[in-house]
């Protein structure tokens, strides 16, 4: 029989036959083709968030324009593209894993330092059994080098990222969306007391968390989410309201008052100042009288005089004036 026969041909033939069909049926069946349906949408939410990088054509509140960054996060962070959203929170995880439990230095210089021993060792080798090294030999005729577009390109991206955060740090400080600003002191405030509890490769973790699921929650119960932030946008607006009409009666109270107290106080002047001019005589000139001249200002200093003064005369004693002095004798006391 061919089955049988000794060169087993029809039975070689017969398991081709057997490995063609399996291998048609994995890789042109159902579970094939959903691998490479998902692969081809995987591709096309990639290439529409790699496409997302463009500038904002809304500003910022200052006018200046915003970087591409912002529609990409924005982009990624909707999950209007959830394979790629996916992807994206899943690799940063990993590398957080990775940084946290791998001593991925301590590797790469042990890699560094085997790669470098084997190809010493190979050109040493050669020389000495071939009369050429082995890794010579290897060698490319041009080195690798990197382009300078490449350079400008990578470095564009790198100071567009940079002023990504350093605008949205200022946005959020400087409240352009209250909301955004809100969020951030809740965040900051549960960061500052998570910190003594959870290692920061713990912090990174949840934040990265946040950061990619509550955009998804609000996006999946958007309608119950927004009827309850308009419930309570309108109960802070009533309370509002309400104090800005109490405010608003207590300034015109103090207003009146102050102006009432004010009218008090200007009449009061006014009549001291009606009653002070009513008991001051005032001076009643004559039309007929000549008006006095400006007295004349004296001078500050008294005027010398022009007369020599009148001396008065002693009058001389009569008789000789006597040389010496004359003592008169004191009379005796009676013993």
């Amino acid at each position: 029989m061919a089955d049988t026969t000794p060169n087993g041909g029809s039975l070689l033939e017969t398991t081709k036959t057997n490995a063609t069909a399996a291998y048609d049926s994995v890789t042109n069946g159902p579970v094939a083709q959903n691998v490479k349906d998902q692969q081809a949408k995987t591709q096309a939410e990639l290439s529409n968030l790699a496409a997302s990088r463009r500038t904002p054509v809304n500003p910022a509140a200052t006018g200046q324009p915003l970087t591409h960054y912002h529609s990409f996060f924005s982009e990624l962070l909707s999950w209007k593209n959830p394979r790629a959203s996916t992807i994206a929170y899943a690799s940063i995880v990993s590398f957080i894993f990775v940084a946290r439990y791998l001593d991925v230095i301590r590797w790469a210089l042990k890699v560094s330092s085997m790669a470098l021993s084997v190809t010493v060792a190979a050109e040493i080798a050669g020389k000495a059994v071939l009369s050429h090294g082995l890794a010579t030999q290897m060698r490319p005729r041009r080195y690798l080098t990197i382009s300078r577009p490449t350079i400008d390109s990578f470095i564009g991206d790198v100071h567009e990222l940079i002023n990504f955060f350093v605008i949205e740090a200022q946005r959020i400080l400087f409240v352009e969306n209250v909301g955004a600003s809100a969020a951030a002191c809740v965040t900051a405030f549960l960061s500052y007391h998570l910190v003594k509890l959870v290692p920061y490769w713990g912090l990174a973790i949840i934040a990265t968390t946040v950061a990619f699921f509550v955009p998804l929650v609000y996006a999946s119960n958007k309608e119950l989410i927004d009827h309850h932030l308009k419930n309570a946008s309108d109960a802070i607006n009533a309370q509002t309201a309400q104090f800005r009409s109490v405010a608003q009666k207590q300034a015109d109270h103090i207003t009146s008052v102050g102006k009432q107290y004010a009218g008090d106080y200007t009449g009061k002047v006014q009549e001291m100042l009606r009653g002070r001019g009513a008991t001051s005589p005032s001076p009643v000139s004559s039309p007929k009288q000549p008006t006095s001249a400006a007295p004349v200002k004296q001078p500050e200093f008294p005027v010398a005089p022009t007369e020599e003064p009148n001396l008065k005369k002693v009058a001389e004693p009569e008789g000789p004036v006597p040389t010496e002095p004359v003592i008169e004798a004191e009379p005796l006391i009676a013993s």
